[in-house]
């Protein structure tokens, strides 16, 4: 059992908050356990009408594996309470992986464990973020970015992307996907995906090549290659790569390719299934293709991967 601390601060976003406290909660089907806190116990005050009564402080993160930051109201005004930087710092240190959503960036980026690395937040904040941090190479042009030990995520919707995707890295596939279902939620979004901003592709575009990824998730055995995808999203196959490439942060063959790794990924947790058989179900051909691209996405074999996440394990 993981331990999960969601941390709330004075102006916290409802959606923020109830994200990451209800993708793990506590419950039989979920290897976490969740604390809500604040920088002390009692009554904070929230964004949008809201307030929330916590019962644990910072000392909540000393235990924790996993801690959340949600986002809050007017980052840019003040700095988070030099306290919360520090418990961050400390909970790092001891190993615990920090994510961040929405706004929550910014106080991450206080603890300076951003330094160096990519990260995002909500596009209306990303350009202050990046003017007050500038060591921080700000992306606003995706869904959630993970270095590891730290991750960050755009707006609410994102962070449930983020959340599903630590729930991928950590407890496979099956998990995660359940967790999907619970949410009716998408299971699976590529953190290079665009934020929905003023200058990213129309949005009948988007709609219609989110139909398109949909089809092809259905249809990862059988060959796609790219002028049937353009056909199905009924534009022409330049148009549909480069736009394809804009929506999701990745050419339609390496978003496919990635596709086929993950269906692959939950055969081998749910089933006994032989790695040639599942290369040839998910569309990879053969066990040697299927183990390239295992280890070129995932960094791992496929008996590796099943010998960790498993259901018998």
């Amino acid at each position: 059992m993981r331990r999960v601390a969601v941390v709330v601060l004075e102006g916290a976003k409802p959606l923020d908050v109830g994200i990451p406290a209800q993708v793990f909660t506590t419950r039989a089907s979920m290897p976490y356990s969740v604390d809500v806190c604040g920088v002390r116990p009692g009554a904070i005050a929230g964004g949008d009408g809201l307030s929330y009564h916590v019962e644990h402080g910072l000392e909540a993160l000393e235990a924790a594996d996993l801690v959340f930051v949600p986002g809050y109201r007017h980052p840019d005004r003040e700095p988070p309470p030099a306290a919360l930087a520090d418990a961050l710092r400390a909970a790092h240190a001891r190993g615990a992986r920090l994510a961040a959503i929405s706004t929550g960036a910014f106080a991450l980026a206080e603890t300076g464990l951003l330094d160096g690395l990519r990260a995002t937040t909500h596009w209306h904040y990303s350009r202050i973020l990046a003017e007050r941090y500038p060591r921080i190479r700000v992306d606003e042009r995706v869904l959630f970015v993970d270095e590891g030990s730290v991750l960050t995520s755009a707006g609410a919707a994102s962070g449930i992307d983020l959340c599903l995707h630590i729930l991928r890295k950590e407890s496979g596939m099956a998990v995660a996907n359940h967790a999907a279902r619970r949410l009716v939620a998408a299971p699976y979004r590529s953190g290079g995906q665009a934020q929905f901003v003023p200058q990213s592709v129309p949005e009948t575009h988007g709609e219609r090549f989110a139909q398109t990824r949909e089809w092809a998730l259905r249809h990862l055995g059988d060959p796609i290659g790219i002028a049937r995808l353009a056909e199905h999203a009924r534009v022409s196959p330049r148009t549909f790569s480069r736009r394809f490439l804009d929506e999701t942060g990745y050419t339609p063959m390496q978003w496919v390719m990635r596709a086929r790794v993950d269906r692959a990924r939950e055969i081998l947790e749910e089933t006994d299934l032989g790695v040639d058989e599942i290369a040839a179900t998910v569309g990879l051909g053969t066990a040697t293709n299927l183990r390239r691209h295992f280890r070129a996405v995932l960094g791992t074999t496929p008996t590796e991967y099943r010998r960790a996440f498993s259901e018998g394990s």
